[in-house]
């Protein structure tokens, strides 16, 4: 999805004919319902068709000259890409991963089960690190965090709202520690400050699964 700002009337106009479409699409009124699975028809002009790459064309649309202007905490605060799934989230993530230069850190989160908390009714031998590995949910990371210095990042998480740490914050990357990222707040109060994220624990309230992290 390309996220516009008015410059015009008839950007405008463009932008809430867009907006209705949107809304008719959650609402259930544009499309058809076949099987299992409802199929709507996406109008030419939100399709990208001139390229066999799509995506790139896509960041390339969102953030042109994404290297040359990396460094500016300016250019990342009007542009986004906005995705309706967290698959595609992390399709974009890991593309645009690959254009910044430098060597990748990974950070892996713990792969155990609150052994405090056991459910007696479930087997804890069923919990192996490959099914931890791969949980995904609301309000949790993905196991394996992958970022480089100069990359932008989203805070999931409320740290100290009095320095602009809250959930959805963006902050560019400047170092990457053992368990600690150094970054650049660019939303928010705080524009500019220097930062520093810690390792942490990350709980989520309700995930349906019978055990505690």
């Amino acid at each position: 999805m390309r996220l516009l700002m008015s410059s015009s009337d008839q950007d405008e106009g463009e932008m809430k004919i867009f907006a209705n479409w949107i809304l008719d699409v959650g609402n259930g009124n544009i499309g058809s319902v076949v099987g299992d699975e409802s199929e709507v028809e996406i109008p030419d002009d939100l399709l990208i068709t001139t390229t066999d790459d799509p995506l790139s064309h896509l960041v390339d649309f969102a953030y042109p000259n994404l290297l040359q202007n990396m460094s500016d905490y300016r250019y990342f605060q009007s542009r986004a890409i906005l995705t309706p799934t967290l698959k595609s989230v992390e399709k974009v993530n890991d593309f645009v991963l690959t254009i910044f230069p430098g060597m990748e850190k990974e950070y892996l989160s713990s792969d155990t089960t609150c052994q405090a908390d056991e459910n007696e009714d479930v087997k804890q031998e069923w919990f192996t690190p490959e099914f931890l590995n791969d949980i995904k949910c609301l309000g949790l990371l993905n196991h394996k965090l992958t970022l480089k210095p100069g990359v932008a990042v989203m805070l999931l998480q409320n740290i100290d709202q009095t320095s602009s740490l809250c959930n959805g914050t963006r902050l560019i990357v400047n170092k990457l520690g053992s368990n600690v990222i150094g970054a650049t707040v660019v939303t928010g109060r705080n524009i500019r400050d220097k930062v520093y994220i810690p390792r942490m624990n990350l709980i989520p309230s309700d995930s349906g699964l019978p055990f505690k992290f």
